[in-house]
């Protein structure tokens, strides 16, 4: 098993219940073919530059452990989810 690394933002407007919903998907989705190792929610940080017309986001951080097909499916899933504005995974192991 290889060791990942998922940062992804919330969209700011979704009440606190949808962003916990939001997050426990994502866990749901590594646990299906993986295991979550650490989770840190970072909370409401101001962006960069405006994503969306929004200049805040809700920031999460997820480490796991998976085969070499997860981050593929996890990335598929994420792209077409609506309370995602932003992500990125991370091979942790790669040099």
């Amino acid at each position: 098993m290889t060791n990942y690394e998922v940062m992804f933002i919330i969209d700011p407007a979704l009440e606190e219940a949808k962003k916990e919903a939001a997050v426990e998907k994502v866990k749901d989705i590594i646990a299906a073919d993986g295991e979550v190792s650490k989770v840190d929610v970072w909370g409401m940080r101001k962006l960069a530059y405006p994503i969306q017309k929004k200049n805040e986001g809700y920031y999460v951080v997820i480490e796991f452990a998976g085969s070499t097909e997860l981050p593929k499916e996890l990335d598929r899933r994420l792209r077409i989810s609506d309370d995602v504005m932003r992500h990125i995974i991370i091979n942790k192991d790669a040099k």
